[in-house]
């Protein structure tokens, strides 16, 4: 792939235009609204000025909704050898191009599966997708040559190539991201009108449920309007679960014995089930997962401490898996709690120790 044409420069447009800049292509970039794609360029992400001909590679990075209808279009000015478009939701909009009679022979949906809570192209960097799964459907009509370019694209921006069905990768999306932002959405929400005593009180695992409650609502609206079949699906599910749970927590209000019990079993089920669920998330690197210790340290808030962590756990030779930060409500200080492979964990500590580090046992 020597050219690319981006046609949409929010985050991901532009981080995939960044990533195959630094790889030598020559990118091109569009957008319905020149400003972004100026300030996509100005990025270093490639030139606003439309090419010569038509290029390697179309990229659509438009939302949803519009996908189909900027893939007829720049089918239809012939910009490109292949196309591929980006959007969260594969099905439907291939449907849509094929409802319109479209040769499909040099198209190929794709997603990757990647992201950040703020979007535009000056939250967008090179290694977005590095390490990430970005899921591709082909279909028995799509040409070799197209397939190649989207492995090529992948392969440059250091993402993991997926190969899946279209409705199977739009059921899969709707259980991994798009039901678990809704989720996370209601239970921020519950916060909005919250006393502030008990908003002040947040520790690590209420950030950990609500931080992708902080995407921008727009783009949510047009992900899960093309795709609210199997997100009502899961949410059905999961509204019986809570049905149950709430019985099962009013059952432990009983002053009858054998309610609670009954209770006690109902949420031990519900946490059982939870824990079942948690260890089929993927662990570092794709790989299956794995248990650490954890080392956690008191810190001021103050620049450069953590570097110092790091540095003196790389002078003991212990290799940090996983960190996670827990700030002090009230106070400039917090919890760094370092996740290492647990034959390491008694040498971390020492060697901390040993430096002046105030460990939390």
């Amino acid at each position: 792939m020597r050219t690319a044409l981006v046609i949409g420069t929010g985050l991901i447009g532009t981080s995939a235009a960044l990533a195959l800049t630094e790889r030598g292509v020559t990118v091109h970039l569009a957008d319905h609204d020149p400003e972004q794609a100026r300030t996509a360029a100005a990025l270093g992400a490639g030139t606003d000025e439309a090419p010569d001909g038509p290029v390697d590679l179309a990229v659509v990075a438009a939302p949803p909704a519009l996908v189909a209808d900027v893939l007829a279009d720049a089918m239809a000015r012939g910009v490109a050898r292949g196309y591929i478009d980006v959007a969260s939701v594969k099905g439907g909009p291939r449907r849509e191009l094929e409802a319109r009679g479209l040769d499909l022979s040099a198209y190929i949906g794709t997603h990757p599966m990647s992201g950040r809570e703020k979007s535009g192209p000056l939250a967008a960097t090179a290694d977005l997708f590095e390490g990430r799964p970005w899921v591709l459907t082909p279909t028995r009509d799509t040409d070799t040559e197209v397939l190649n370019l989207a492995l090529e694209l992948v392969s440059h921006c250091r993402a993991v190539p997926v190969v899946m069905d279209a409705d199977a990768h739009d059921r899969a999306v709707a259980l991994v991201s798009h039901m678990p932002h809704l989720v996370s959405s209601m239970v921020a929400a519950r916060l909005e009108h919250a006393e502030e005593a008990a908003v002040r009180l947040c520790g690590q695992g209420i950030r950990d449920v609500t931080r992708i409650a902080a995407s921008d609502p727009r783009m949510w609206i047009d992900i899960l309007s093309a795709n609210p079949g199997p997100v009502a699906d899961l949410l059905t599910d999961v509204a019986a679960d809570l049905e149950e749970t709430v019985r099962a927590l009013r059952a432990l209000q009983s002053t009858d014995e054998d309610k609670r019990r009954a209770g006690g079993t109902g949420i031990a089920e519900v946490l059982r089930r939870g824990n079942a669920g948690q260890v089929r998330v993927p662990g570092k690197h794709g790989s299956a997962p794995r248990s650490y210790e954890t080392v956690a340290v008191l810190i001021d808030d103050q620049p450069g401490q953590l570097a110092r962590i790091f540095a003196d756990a790389g002078r003991a030779g212990v290799n940090v898996e996983d960190v996670r930060i827990e700030h002090a409500t009230g106070q400039q200080a917090g919890l760094v709690q370092l996740m290492v492979e647990p034959k390491a964990a008694a040498v971390l500590t020492a060697a901390l120790k040993e430096r002046g580090w105030a460990i939390r046992q």
